[in-house]
């Protein structure tokens, strides 16, 4: 084994462990931001006990109530998506971005995102909703990150593509907004913006392959419910997570072709 290899092993395996880490923290804001457009965020547990913690004003924290089940019961009762569940799925995807992308500076950037793309996935899937200050937040914070990594030596993508892949996937998607209204959603367009730039780095074949394989997850998905006779041809899905799945394919494509 090459030195080479022995670091890009290190890599992965270090990647795999802030996946884990972070994902273990993803539960209870999911649990908070899963909530109807109406109503404020989620500030109690189901038992009616309120979410409270020494930092993060209560946003920062395992998805477990101290007041349910009793003092003796490890820390209390857990609530909102299964954490082992979560963790894993964030360790997986940080795993993948390490193996495909190495030791670039921009790999930085894909583990710092990566626990909040899989945030938004959760809470979509749970009420087909992508809060804004999660939408937005990944937009400028891919954009201001990447230009970051721009700066540093030995990098492989290019940043004015990806806000030009921002731009215009956001822009795509606000069309497809306006002529569709009830087949995509604004907090879609909004998710795009994000989507675009991390794809964008990578040059516009990677936005249009992480595009098209959003649609066809998206698509499968919601065939897959009405060949099951679980949906008809109208009813909603989420198109969020397919989308977010559609990107890390394509990022990951880019990734190990630069």
């Amino acid at each position: 084994m090459n030195p080479g290899q022995s670091i890009d092993q290190l890599t992965v395996v270090g990647a795999v462990l802030w996946g884990g880490v972070a994902g273990l923290f993803v539960p209870r804001p999911a649990y908070r931001f899963s909530v109807d457009p109406d109503e404020p965020w989620a500030d109690r547990c189901p038992q009616g006990h309120r979410i409270g913690g020494r930092f993060g004003g209560g946003w920062v924290g395992p998805a477990r109530c101290r007041e349910c089940g009793g003092h003796g019961e490890h820390g209390g009762r857990a609530y909102g998506p299964s954490t082992p569940l979560v963790a894993l799925a964030t360790a997986l995807v940080c795993g993948a971005l390490a193996a495909a992308t190495g030791t670039r500076p921009e790999l930085a950037v894909w583990l710092l995102l990566a626990p909040l793309g899989v945030l938004l996935a959760v809470v979509d899937f749970r009420v087909q909703r992508l809060p804004d200050v999660l939408t937005l937040s990944l937009a400028g914070a891919a954009l201001v990150l990447l230009a970051g990594a721009a700066a540093a030596p030995e990098h492989a993508g290019d940043w004015p593509t990806a806000l030009y892949g921002s731009l215009a996937l956001g822009g795509g998607y606000f069309v497809l907004f306006l002529v569709n209204p009830n087949g995509m959603g604004f907090g879609d367009v909004k998710l795009a913006l994000g989507l675009g730039a991390v794809l964008g780095w990578y040059g516009w074949g990677t936005v249009l392959l992480g595009t098209f394989a959003g649609f066809l997850f998206g698509g499968l998905y919601g065939m897959g419910l009405v060949v099951a006779r679980r949906a008809g041809r109208k009813t909603s899905i989420p198109f969020g997570p397919f989308l977010i799945a559609g990107g890390f394919v394509g990022l990951l494509i880019g990734a190990f072709a630069a």
